[in-house]
């Protein structure tokens, strides 16, 4: 007995102090500033020529609730929140039993957001799972519903509501879906649009065709159980035929899509944008975008891939200024919205190496510089043995240069440099670039084998490309509110991290994947490319069992492109073509029209003819020769000894 007046007066509490919560939170919302619903979250993306490419909710598409047909108020608020017009926001029967449902099913699947906190959500919010977005959420849940009737709060919704494929508002949704204007909607297309915001990536009809299909009869099936249509208009909605007419619009929305993903990605990260817009009252956004140049990337994507699992990132980048001129996240954005180019992490092979050879031209390497390539087994103190193979196990049994090394993209020789330089040297190399994810102090980290984004490696690149100094790769340039205001604005300042005089050597060196001199025991790793080039390029491929990378640039563009399976599965040899294709073509297309200018040697470097494959300087028994570049007092001799020579075991180390 005293234990249920205990939890009698215990109630009895808690009910008071949610009563006196309530009253004292819809008072103070009253008594604040009224908020602005019409111009939050706006935003209008510009290109590289101040050309509007994206526009975000609160477009010229905005439609009043009279012009929105009724069967999509009444689908949305069936299915959304049914009893929209009888709470002050939230829906507090339907939040106990979610939480009932959820503590009994041991998981979180059900949901009890009312429509106001979701266009809450969807106006001042992003989609972290914290503790202060979910207070946030209930403060702005409260000023709206405080402020607006629910007429203002369901319209708002409607029109700033995420329909898929960049498709924001119900106007904008029913003109991509159906061609035609939201008040002239049917209840069939009501409810397949009604069923896509739930997700956009799983239910919209151009997607999934069959989810979505489900979908809308779940919802009709819901209309019907609560007698909101009869059985007749029941039957006739989900045996109508639907026509869609996004699949013609499709391929050009979804050129941009993922730049505008990572634009907006990159504006929450502003310390100097507020967390939310709201006193902003909009925002236009100026970037990098270079939309010709986006166009192509993707059209070289489609042709290239075609329809199958395998999926791509690539990127384009100004190396002198950091500014992503081209992105492309993924394969289709209308089949996955996931930004691989931004949000994954990827082993990245030989393209590593590059990062290896700058630092061994720093501690005294050559081009010259040989070591033989053999196979071999490391064997450390602790009695741990390695044995890196190289790529088809081809061996010249002989001393290379790193020139060599560099067009075969040598494994062997990579490992010795590493090991020769110390494992610290080549994380070092990669920080002082810019690369921050995690790298392992191992032997095989010369070959990659660590995991590191695709904007960090462009941007690592770029330091090669600009001649020494590290860039910030980044997709806006400035941020403006609607008065004109400067909120934001790009600091492109460049510090300078490498030498000159020897980030020209490595770029020459990186000449050397696609030459026909380096032609002896092996073939140069992109030779097949040399006859689609019309400019000159530096260029690395890497290649892992899962993933495949091509990284080129001149002091214009850095393209990488990635391909690969978010699974992880292991690449066809017939998959490998696909990276190298989709590369070429992006950058002589970047490229088309501009002058070849080939960085030019520093007054400290000097070049010289030698021999390619053993570095030393060249004889008239040579049948194949080579301008290869060094620091005045470090060019080759008939006598330079092979390092691992001068080891005391040239097979431990």
């Amino acid at each position: 007995m005293k234990y249920i007046k205990k939890v009698t007066k215990f109630t009895i509490l808690l009910v008071l102090l949610f009563i006196i919560f309530n009253i004292t939170a819809y008072s103070y919302a009253y008594l604040s500033p009224k908020l602005q619903i019409k111009s939050a979250n706006k935003f209008m993306l510009f290109d590289q020529d101040n050309e509007l490419f994206f526009q975000g909710s609160g477009d010229s598409k905005w439609v009043s609730l009279d012009n929105i047909s009724d069967n999509v108020i009444k689908t949305t608020i069936e299915t959304e929140d049914k009893n929209f017009y009888k709470h002050k926001g939230f829906d507090y029967l339907r939040i106990m039993k979610a939480m009932y449902v959820n503590v009994v099913s041991r998981n979180k699947s059900q949901g009890a957001s009312t429509i106001t906190q979701q266009y809450a959500k969807n106006l001042f919010l992003d989609f972290s799972k914290t503790w202060k977005r979910k207070w946030d959420e209930m403060w702005y849940t409260i000023e709206i519903e405080t402020h607006y009737k629910k007429k203002d709060i369901l319209e708002g919704y409607l029109n700033t509501i995420n329909y898929g494929h960049g498709m924001y508002g119900i106007e904008n949704a029913s003109q991509f879906y159906f061609g035609k204007k939201a008040k002239d909607l049917d209840l069939a297309e009501a409810a397949i649009l009604t069923g896509i915001p739930k997700s956009p990536s799983n239910y919209s009809p151009l997607i999934n065709y069959d989810k979505a299909k489900e979908r809308q009869v779940l919802i009709l099936k819901n209309l019907l159980k609560e007698k909101k249509i009869s059985n007749e208009e029941y039957n006739q909605a989900s045996n109508e035929k639907l026509t869609f007419v996004g699949e013609k619009e499709k391929e050009e929305l979804s050129t941009v899509m993922y730049y505008q993903d990572a634009v907006m990605k990159e504006l929450k990260s502003l310390k100097e944008i507020p967390s939310t817009f709201l006193e902003t009252g909009g925002l236009k956004i100026y970037t990098s975008l270079n939309l010709k140049s986006q166009k192509e990337l993707e059209a070289n994507v489609k042709e290239t891939l075609g329809d199958n699992e395998l999926e791509t990132a690539a990127v384009l980048l100004d190396p002198q200024t950091g500014g992503v001129k081209a992105l492309v996240g993924g394969k289709d954005y209308t089949k996955s919205e996931y930004n691989r180019a931004i949000s994954a992490k990827r082993q990245v092979g030989s393209t590593m190496k590059p990062f290896l050879y700058y630092a061994a031209l720093e501690n005294g390497f050559t081009a010259s510089t040989t070591f033989t390539s053999e196979q071999t087994t490391f064997t450390f103190s602790n009695k741990d043995t390695y044995s890196p193979k190289n790529y088809n196990e081809k061996y010249g049994n002989k001393p290379i240069s790193m020139a060599t090394a560099i067009s075969y993209s040598e494994n062997i020789y990579a490992v010795k440099t590493h090991l020769f330089l110390g494992e610290d040297t080549l994380i070092n190399m990669a920080r002082r670039v810019g690369i921050t994810s995690k790298l392992d102090k191992v032997p095989s980290l010369a070959l990659g084998t660590s995991e590191i984004s695709m904007l960090e490696m462009a941007g690592g690149y770029a330091t090669f490309a600009n001649e020494g100094y590290k860039v910030k790769p980044h997709f806006i340039e400035k941020v403006v509110d609607q008065e004109g205001n400067i909120l934001y604005e790009a600091d492109n300042k460049k510090e300078l991290v490498l030498n000159s005089s020897l980030t020209f050597i490595l770029n020459n060196l990186l000449t050397a994947t696609y030459d026909s001199a380096f032609i002896d025991y092996n073939y140069p790793t992109a030779i097949n490319l040399a006859s689609k080039m019309t400019h000159t390029y530096a260029l690395k491929s890497g290649t892992t069992n899962t993933d495949n990378w091509y990284i080129g640039y001149n002091k214009d563009v850095v393209a990488l492109v990635w391909c690969g399976y978010d699974d992880n599965r292991n690449l066809e040899p017939k998959e490998y073509k696909f990276a190298q294709n989709i590369w070429i073509k992006s950058i002589e297309d970047y490229m088309q029209g501009k002058e070849d200018n080939w960085y030019q040697p520093k007054d400290n470097v000097v070049g010289v003819l030698v021999n390619p494959i053993t570095g030393k300087p060249a004889t008239k028994n040579d049948t194949k020769t080579k301008m290869m570049y060094y620091i005045k007092g470090t060019e080759p001799t008939m006598t330079d000894p092979v390092f691992d020579e001068l080891l005391t075991d040239k097979k431990e180390t």
